[in-house]
C-alpha cells in the first residue's frame, strides 16, 4: 500500500533536463497525434458545420438545434463500460482492447465525415443530422478511449507530460477543423453568394482523409501492457449480448428522460424563486441539477427492472456501473467528497466566462478578424505553450502544486478582462488578455488533466475517467449559461470580478485536500 495522494508528487525533485527528456519519449509523442485525432471531428458538428447550414441557407435556430449532436461528449460516461469491457470480434484479438475500439471509434468518425460529405443539407437535413449524431459519438467514443490508453500506458509521473501534448495535438485538430476547413471551403468555391454543394463536400472529404492521421497511429503503437483482470460476470456470447442489451436500456432512459422533463425546468425555476426566495439565476440552475440527477434516477431504475425481469444477472449490473463509483469511495473514503468538489468546480472561473468571452469583445469594439486573428495565433500558442509548460512543472515539482498555481493563475487572470473592458478596444491590452488568459489554461489543464488521470482505478480506467471529466464540466457549463444574465444584471467588470472570486474556493479545495490526505493517509494498492 502506498499513499495515492503523495505519488502526485512523487516527480517532485527530478531535474530540468530529466523532465525535458521526458518529452522526447515516444509513447508521450504519440498522444500528439492522438490528441490531433480527437481534435478534429467536435469543430466539424460546432462552428464549422454551422456555416455550411447558415450557407446552405437553413434557419438560425434550426442551426443551433445541431449542437445537440455533441451532447455525446458530456454524456459519454454512460457508454463507457462498454469500451472498458466488451471486447470485439476480431479486432480485440489482433489489436488488444484499447488499439481495437481505438481503431473502430476512428473508423466511425471517418464513416460519418463522409456521410455528411455526401449530404447536401439543403435537401436532406434529417440526413444531415443523422450524421451529424454518429460524428458526435463515434467522436466522444474515442475520447473515452483515448484517456483511458493515455492513463494505462505510461506511469503516474508522466501523466502531466502526456496531458500536456494531448492538448497540443487537440488544439492543433481544432485549429484544422475550424480555420483550416473554412479556408478549404473558400478555396473549394464556398465564398460568394450562390451556394457551393461541392465546396463543402471536398471539405469535409478532406477532413475525413485527415482523420487518417489517427489511424496510421494507432495501428503504429503498442497496446498498453497491464495487470490482469478479475474474472467478472462476461463470459459467453449470451452474457455479452445482455450487457449490450443493458447498456441500451441505460442510456435510453437517461437520454428520453433528460429530455422529456425540458419543460418542467421553467416551471421548477418558478417555485424555487417563489417559495425559497431564491434568486432566478440560482433557481434555474437548480432546475437544471434536478433535470440531471431525475434522468440518473430513471436510467439506474430501468437497469434494475431488467434485473427483475431476469434479462440482465445483478453482477452485470453491479460490475458495470455499481463497482466503479464504489471502488472510488472505497479509496478515498470521506476525503471523496472533496475530491468531487475539487474535480466539479476547478474549472469553474475559466467556463463561466469563456461562454461571453467572444459577446465581450464584440461589446468592446473589437472587429471580428481581429477577434479571429489574436485568439487564433496568441491563443492557441500560448495554450500550446502553457500545456508543455505544466507538464514541465508538474513533472519538475509535482502535481498538486502545480494545481494550485494553474488555479490561482486562471482566477487571477480573469481581473484582466476587467482591466480591458474598463479601456475599450485597446488591441495590445487584447493580445496580452488572451495570451495570458490562454497561457494560464494551457497550464492548469495539463495539470488537472494528470490529477484525474491519478484517481482512476486500472479496472475502471474509461468509465471512472470519463465519469470526472463528464463532471468537470458540469457544474461550470451549467452555470456559464446564465452568463449572460448575470452581465445584464451587474456589466462586465463586476462579472469579471465575480468569476475571479469563484476561484478562492477552489484554492481553499486543493489546499484541504492535500494537507487532509497527507494527514489522512487515504491509499490504495499501487
Amino acid at each position: 500500500m502506498k499513499n495515492e495522494w503523495r505519488n502526485m508528487n512523487a516527480a517532485e525533485g527530478k531535474g530540468w533536463a530529466a523532465a525535458w527528456d521526458a518529452y522526447r519519449q515516444p509513447r508521450v509523442v504519440t498522444l500528439f497525434f492522438l490528441g490531433f485525432s480527437a481534435g478534429l471531428p467536435l469543430l466539424l458538428i460546432f462552428s464549422t458545420l454551422s456555416l455550411w447550414l447558415r450557407d446552405a441557407d437553413v434557419d438560425r435556430s434550426t442551426v443551433t438545434y445541431f449542437s445537440w449532436a455533441a451532447l455525446g461528449y458530456s454524456f459519454k460516461f454512460i457508454w463507457a463500460p462498454i469500451v472498458d469491457r466488451l471486447p470485439l470480434p476480431l479486432l480485440t484479438a489482433l489489436l488488444g482492447r484499447r488499439r481495437s475500439w481505438l481503431l473502430l471509434s476512428q473508423l466511425m468518425i471517418i464513416g460519418a465525415i463522409v456521410w455528411m460529405a455526401f449530404t447536401d443539407p439543403a435537401q436532406h437535413l434529417t440526413l444531415m443530422a443523422l450524421a451529424a449524431v454518429l460524428l458526435g459519438f463515434s467522436g466522444a467514443t474515442q475520447d473515452i478511449v483515448i484517456d483511458a490508453y493515455r492513463i494505462e500506458s505510461a506511469e503516474r509521473e508522466l501523466q502531466a507530460m502526456m496531458a500536456s501534448m494531448y492538448i497540443a495535438g487537440y488544439r492543433v485538430g481544432m485549429l484544422v477543423a475550424g480555420a483550416g476547413a473554412l479556408n478549404l471551403a473558400v478555396w473549394f468555391g464556398a465564398e460568394g453568394t450562390v451556394y457551393s454543394y461541392s465546396a463543402w463536400q471536398w471539405t469535409y472529404l478532406s477532413m475525413a482523409v485527415v482523420m487518417l492521421v489517427g489511424v496510421a497511429t494507432t495501428l503504429s503503437i503498442a497496446e498498453p501492457v497491464m495487470p490482469e483482470r478479475p474474472a467478472g460476470s462476461l463470459r459467453s456470447t449470451a452474457d455479452y449480448l445482455r450487457f449490450l442489451l443493458l447498456f441500451l436500456v441505460v442510456a435510453s432512459f437517461f437520454v428520453l428522460s433528460f429530455f422529456s422533463v425540458r419543460g418542467w425546468v421553467p416551471q421548477m425555476t418558478a417555485v424555487f424563486t417563489d417559495a425559497l426566495l431564491l434568486d432566478g439565476r440560482l433557481a434555474g440552475f437548480l432546475a437544471e441539477m434536478l433535470r440531471l440527477l431525475f434522468a440518473v434516477i430513471m436510467a439506474f431504475l430501468g437497469a434494475r427492472l431488467l434485473v427483475r425481469m431476469g434479462l440482465v444477472p445483478e453482477a452485470v449490473l453491479r460490475e458495470t456501473y455499481l463497482d466503479p463509483v464504489a471502488d472510488f469511495f472505497q479509496r478515498y473514503g470521506r476525503a471523496a467528497i472533496l475530491v468531487l468538489l475539487l474535480i466539479g468546480l476547478y474549472r469553474i472561473s475559466d467556463i463561466v466566462l469563456g461562454v461571453i468571452a467572444n459577446v465581450f469583445y464584440q461589446d468592446m469594439g473589437f472587429s471580428k478578424d481581429q477577434i479571429a486573428n489574436i485568439t487564433k495565433v496568441y491563443g492557441l500558442v500560448m495554450t500550446l505553450l502553457g500545456g508543455f509548460l505544466g507538464g514541465l512543472l508538474a513533472l519538475r515539482y509535482g502535481v498538486m502544486r502545480i494545481l494550485f498555481l494553474g488555479a490561482l493563475l486562471s482566477a487571477g487572470t480573469n481581473l484582466l478582462f476587467l482591466l480591458l473592458a474598463q479601456s475599450g478596444a485597446d488591441v495590445p491590452l487584447l493580445i496580452v488578455v488572451i495570451a495570458a488568459d490562454n497561457l494560464s489554461a494551457g497550464l492548469a489543464g495539463a495539470a488537472f488533466v494528470a490529477y484525474l488521470s491519478g484517481l482512476t482505478q486500472i479496472a475502471f480506467t474509461a468509465f471512472q475517467y470519463a465519469l470526472f471529466s463528464s463532471l468537470m464540466t458540469l457544474v461550470p457549463k451549467l452555470l456559464g449559461g446564465y452568463s449572460g444574465s448575470i452581465v445584464d444584471a451587474m456589466g462586465y467588470e463586476r462579472f469579471f470580478l465575480l468569476t475571479a472570486l469563484l476561484g478562492l474556493p477552489v484554492l481553499v479545495l486543493i489546499y484541504l485536500a492535500d494537507r487532509f490526505i497527507e494527514h489522512g493517509g487515504v491509499s490504495h494498492d499501487s
